[in-house]
């Protein structure tokens, strides 16, 4: 079962430097916005998956409040896109 959640981890790991680089290269601010959620959403599994490898659930928490503040970080961005801000 270890091995399993060592291979996710690198999956995400490499899914994060995708989008990091789609983060820099983004030709529109859309796309960087996507790019940005999708980094916090594969950081948020990545500390889920270190608190069950590691016993240590206080990450949990941790990742809770990373993905509420990475949602209304979205929320922001979209509504700046929009012109409503």
């Amino acid at each position: 079962m270890t091995y399993i959640i060592y291979i996710s981890l690198i999956f995400m790991a490499m899914g994060m430097i995708f989008a990091a680089i789609r983060f820099v290269k983004g030709p529109t601010a859309g796309d960087r916005a996507v790019a940005l959620d999708t980094i916090t959403t594969i950081g948020v599994a990545g500390l889920t998956l270190l608190a069950y490898l590691f016993h240590r659930f206080v990450y949990v928490d941790v990742a809770l409040v990373y993905a509420v503040l990475g949602f209304i970080g979205v929320i922001v961005i979209a509504r700046y896109l929009e012109g409503a801000l």
